[in-house]
């Protein structure tokens, strides 16, 4: 790994917004993945498993959307 993608990591995880951002994009993933499964065939245990997963990512979302809504209200 290059010093130069250290130092972005190290940015994004310092950044609320872009916590915000990734957790969406990851959520999204996450529900694609689901239907795809869901297309093939996945038993409702399997299904049951990726509702769990994408809900644990909406609980992750809500405090990353806190922490930068907080952000922004000490900015005003």
């Amino acid at each position: 790994m290059s010093s130069a993608n250290v130092t972005r990591m190290n940015w994004k995880i310092s950044d609320p917004q872009d916590a915000v951002d990734d957790d969406i994009r990851h959520i999204r993933d996450l529900v694609f993945v689901r239907n795809l499964l869901a297309k093939r065939g996945a038993t409702y245990a399997e299904l049951r498993d990726c509702d769990t997963v994408i809900d644990g990512v909406r609980r992750q979302l809500a405090d990353s959307a806190k922490r930068a809504s907080a952000r922004f209200a000490t900015a005003a």
